[in-house]
């Protein structure tokens, strides 16, 4: 089945859609060098680099768009929704344009004629209200009004981690599928702990590197190894006795708990964001194993290797060799994980027809 991509970023969610029988043939995404890795990745597809909202990207898009594109993705930005970020009042949510994005899919779905449509997005996309005829609506109230005709309209928040993802990452899935069409939702599977998906691989202190691909430590500040050493796997420095997070004068740092911590083995990772490199960030760091004198190893974040089978890529994934470590740790951070978004397409009847 022939399919096109909206606010494609890098393309990782859409990593297995060969596998599921679905080739992206067209795809569009704002920022250039997210455009570059997606085009190199998948030469066979076109990419359009720009803002869908420019009416020549759109009118290239859409004239991209032939009559056997039967399914349609689209992840339109969640910043302006997310509640990490700073719109978080109901004004600040009407301000934000990229809010709004999801009428320009909108305009996508009338102009086409797609019998499969997926749009992904953080969890309190089903709650942002916009508006629509006069008045405030969810996207909900808004896809049943237009579309409710055509598609049968499905809308389930999905955690990554029931679906063969070895990380906690709930995401807002819409499936809209013609009448007389068939969408299963995929069955929930048993969790894989971080110690059954990275488990295996070597131990490594800040700085240092394996003989692995991409199996390699960034290199931490010392006081902030010298805090992660002496905190336990599971536990935050700031919960620490003595070795606690201090700033320059040798005060306290005050902080979330969820910062300055360490994963831990018998769960699935926490989600992955975009600042992955980062210590001092929402639990980033390794769990880490007791050493004899008390202290615990792998005071660090993961590594790429551990952040991809995390992300559930493949362990080697053959990325560009001008990708550099602070690129791939964001676009993993803005992405869907592969196996979640595979698992949702498989379930589209026509492909199994």
């Amino acid at each position: 089945m022939k399919g096109a991509s909206m606010f494609a970023s890098a393309g990782i969610g859409e990593t297995y859609f060969k596998k599921a029988g679905i080739d992206i043939v067209v795809a569009n995404e704002l920022l250039p060098k997210r455009g570059q890795f997606y085009q190199e990745m998948n030469p066979d597809s076109k990419m359009i680099i720009g803002d869908i909202r420019d009416t020549k990207i759109k009118k290239e898009f859409l004239d991209s768009v032939s009559k056997d594109v039967k399914f349609l993705i689209a992840t339109p930005p969640c910043q302006g929704i997310s509640n990490l970020g700073k719109n978080r009042t109901l004004d600040d949510k009407l301000k934000d344009k990229r809010n709004y994005l999801i009428f320009d899919v909108m305009d996508i779905i009338d102009k086409k004629d797609f019998d499969y449509i997926m749009i992904e997005n953080v969890p309190g996309f089903f709650r942002v209200l916009l508006p629509y005829k006069n008045e405030l609506k969810t996207i909900k109230e808004i896809f049943e009004d237009k579309y409710s005709k055509k598609y049968n309209i499905e809308m389930n928040i999905l955690n990554a981690k029931d679906y063969g993802v070895p990380q906690s990452r709930p995401r807002a899935i819409t499936i809209m599928y013609k009448k007389g069409k068939t969408w299963k939702w995929p069955r929930k599977r048993k969790e894989i702990t971080l110690e059954e998906a990275i488990g295996h691989l070597p131990t490594l202190e800040s700085g240092e590197k394996s003989n692995l691909k991409y199996h390699n430590a960034r290199k931490h500040l010392d006081t902030h190894v010298l805090w992660m050493k002496h905190t336990p796997t599971g536990c935050s420095a700031h919960d620490n006795k003595e070795f606690y997070p201090i700033k320059k004068d040798g005060t306290r740092i005050k902080g979330f708990n969820a910062t300055y911590k360490r994963m831990r083995w018998d769960t699935p990772a926490p989600a992955v964001t975009m600042r992955s490199d980062a210590i001092s960030s929402q639990e980033n760091v390794h769990p880490g194993r007791k050493l004899k004198d008390g202290t615990y190893s792998d005071a660090r974040v993961l590594t790429l290797r551990e952040l991809f089978l995390v992300e559930s890529l493949p362990e080697e994934w053959n990325i560009p060799d001008w990708c550099t470590d602070t690129f791939i740790r964001q676009i993993i951070g803005e992405a869907v994980p592969p196996l979640l978004s595979y698992n949702v397409v498989k379930g589209i009847g026509d492909l199994h027809d």
